[in-house]
């Protein structure tokens, strides 16, 4: 077990690097979706027209 660890050490670093890396990028797009930060364009046009940016009733 220990030959295979250090043989593959490089390749388990850079394989759990990117693993890290698409986590924070999947967290960052969740994060914005649920805060309504995601949509980039103009809303007269959008599929999704009146469900991103809802109406707070207070």
């Amino acid at each position: 077990m220990s030959e295979w660890l250090s043989a593959n050490i490089g390749n388990i670093i850079v394989t759990a690097l990117i693993l890290l890396a698409v986590f924070f990028a999947v967290r960052s797009i969740v994060r914005a979706k649920k805060s309504g930060k995601s949509c980039g364009c103009g809303c007269q046009n959008c599929a999704m027209q009146g469900k991103c940016h809802e109406k707070k009733e207070h």
